[in-house]
């Protein structure tokens, strides 16, 4: 189960994955990409520290998970801690 909170969307992706994020416009967001198998999901959050949290929940899962900062720059898994440090 997906639980989003105000103002946030859920829609099914061509590649048959599931785009969740909230849509807050002149706003830096913070992303993380999860695939596994022919399954891909892109969230979107505010904060480092949520989307790091969400990811490394993913990975657990088995999911390969990558995380994209504001300026572009994309962290694995391994490197989520540098990215909390920033």
């Amino acid at each position: 189960m997906v639980t989003l909170s105000a103002n946030c969307r859920q829609s099914r992706l061509s590649t048959g994955g599931i785009d969740v994020g909230c849509e807050q416009s002149n706003q830096l967001t913070y992303k993380m990409i999860a695939e596994r198998d022919n399954e891909t999901v892109k969230i979107e959050r505010m904060s480092s520290l949520l989307i790091v949290a969400k990811a490394r929940v993913w990975e657990s899962e088995g999911w390969q998970v990558v995380v994209t900062d504001p300026d572009g720059k994309s962290y694995a898994p391994a490197e989520f801690d540098r990215l909390l440090a920033a």
